[in-house]
């Protein structure tokens, strides 16, 4: 029986009469678990994209390059649709509840958006790095007999006036049936609708994997369309249950920004009132970055507040809070050599990045509540008091102001680990007015061929978002950033031990026939 002959059958039948009817020994040859036949659920079917899944999740990720590499070279699939077969497969094993599991969903996207950057002989590298992650994690689990996420019938359309409330409610309680009963409602929603009802459940804890999972999520949602998007986005539910559920087990106290959100909403009347579009100048948006980096986490979300009550742009708002985040990616001491991955800098970056590509397109009130979350988020990461990144001494190293040579200077300061170097040259770079073009280019490579604690991709696209929608007087920070965290990064795998590149990076390049 071939793997998309076995998900059909299975999706016709259900696991439980089939188990029952062929056994549990060869029930588990088929590839399912008999824990699931007891309890008759049925797996999911993904029309046109089952056969990649299958492939995804049943072949070791050490024998999955070659087969994709020669799918992709007879013109057989595309980088998108890897991609699309990868999030469902990821979707369909971890359901959002497997650390390594929704970091790698987090990078997809991302890995998409860089192959446009690429030279064609290139472009597959970041997705083949990603889908090496995906399924090396999936067959870890135990491959494709682990299905976590089944399939659920739409329930009856109820009137909820608070629907969102009430998963949130079900998520406080960890209740994960009634929250994905609730969530069945907006089977045949819009994007916007299901998204919007699940904003009170993903604001409410401060969690920079809850906030940028579903923001990517979202993301692959689009991607995808509006035949797979309930089930990409179920998975955010069943991520703020599991993280509930994690509380509970572990005695933790009540999230604070469960009273201080209402209390400040509230407060200022931001409670679905139409936000302003007023831009303070520089010398604001400044002050009210360093007012949020500064902290604590409730003055900053209070400085938030007032900004948006006083008919600031959330655009603007957000640009603050993303030079406060920016700020502990450049003040991060010496003495914390560790500027990449899960770093306080590259966290809070990507939360932030994440919240305002969300209050875009969630309600007045959602991306009012957001970006006081995101700010709450920032000023919780803790300041650091050391001076930013480049120092005098970092800049006066950096002799050349030629182009050519600032970008040469800053890749051999990557490749030998040396932070301040990489961010003295890049500054130097961005004051002489040069295209940053240039820098995006050098950097790519770095984040392609690095692990990055499973960040790389998503920091690269967080700085270059970051870097389109900030004012000129300040932009330069951002990619001065992703120079010091590559050249954190470099070499280093996800246990930090050096002299490594991403794992199937190395293989994917012979595959393709380019130079590593």
């Amino acid at each position: 029986m071939s793997p998309t002959h076995r998900r059909e059958f299975l999706t016709d039948v259900g696991r439980g009469m089939l188990a029952v009817g062929l056994g549990s020994t060869l029930a588990a040859d088929l590839g399912f678990s008999t824990a699931y036949a007891s309890e008759g659920a049925e797996p999911m079917s993904f029309g046109a994209y089952d056969p990649l899944i299958d492939l995804l999740q049943s072949t070791p990720a050490e024998q999955l390059q070659p087969v994709l590499v020669q799918k992709l070279q007879r013109g057989e699939t595309d980088l998108r649709t890897l991609i699309a077969a990868a999030a469902l497969a990821n979707a369909e094993t971890f359901g959002g509840q497997d650390y390594v599991g929704f970091h790698t969903a987090m990078a997809m996207l991302p890995a998409l958006e860089m192959t446009r950057l690429l030279p064609s002989e290139r472009q597959p590298l970041p997705v083949l790095k990603v889908l090496y992650r995906n399924s090396q994690q999936i067959q870890q689990l135990g491959g494709a007999s682990i299905k976590t996420l089944m399939a659920i019938h739409a329930a009856e359309h109820q009137h909820h006036a608070n629907l969102g409330e009430e998963i949130r409610d079900a998520s406080r309680r960890a209740d994960m049936e009634e929250g994905e009963r609730l969530f069945s409602e907006l089977t045949d929603a819009s994007l916007d609708e299901t998204f919007n009802a699940l904003q009170p459940a993903v604001q409410d804890d401060v969690n920079v994997h809850r906030f940028v999972f579903a923001h990517r999520t979202r993301g692959l949602a689009n991607l995808l369309g509006k035949e797979y998007a309930h089930t990409l986005l179920r998975q955010c539910v069943r991520f703020c249950v599991d993280n509930e559920q994690q509380h509970k087990k572990h005695n933790h106290p009540e999230p604070e920004i469960r009273a201080l959100m209402p209390k400040l909403l509230d407060q200022y009347h931001l409670d679905g009132q139409p936000l302003g579009k007023r831009d303070p100048g520089d010398t604001a948006v400044e002050l009210l970055a360093n007012t949020i980096y500064n902290g604590p986490p409730d003055r900053s979300a209070d400085a938030v507040a007032a900004a948006l009550a006083e008919r600031i742009d959330p655009e603007v708002v957000g640009e603050a809070i993303s030079l406060a985040s920016n700020a502990l990616v450049l003040r991060q001491g010496a003495d914390k050599w560790r500027t990449h991955g899960d770093a306080a800098g590259v966290h809070s970056s990507d939360a932030t990045n994440a919240w305002r590509n969300m209050a875009r397109v969630t309600d007045a009130r959602h991306a009012a509540s957001g970006l006081i979350l995101a700010a709450y988020h920032t000023a919780q990461m803790a300041n650091f008091p050391t001076p930013a990144y480049p120092t005098e001494e970092q800049r006066a190293s950096i002799k050349s102001r030629d182009a050519a040579q600032l970008i040469a200077e800053a890749e051999d300061a990557v490749r030998n680990n040396d932070q301040g170097r990489a961010a003295a040259a890049i500054q130097v770079y961005g004051e002489a007015g040069h295209s940053p073009d240039a820098v995006f280019q050098s950097m790519l490579q770095f984040a392609v061929s690095e692990d990055g604690r499973l960040h790389g991709e998503k920091f690269f696209h967080t700085v270059r978002e970051e870097f389109a929608t900030t004012r000129p007087a300040f932009r330069w920070r951002q990619l001065v950033a992703l120079a010091r965290v590559n050249a954190s990064a470099y070499g280093y795998n996800r246990d930090d031990k050096h002299g490594f590149k991403a794992a199937g990076y190395e293989e994917a390049c012979k595959l393709l026939g380019v130079v590593g």
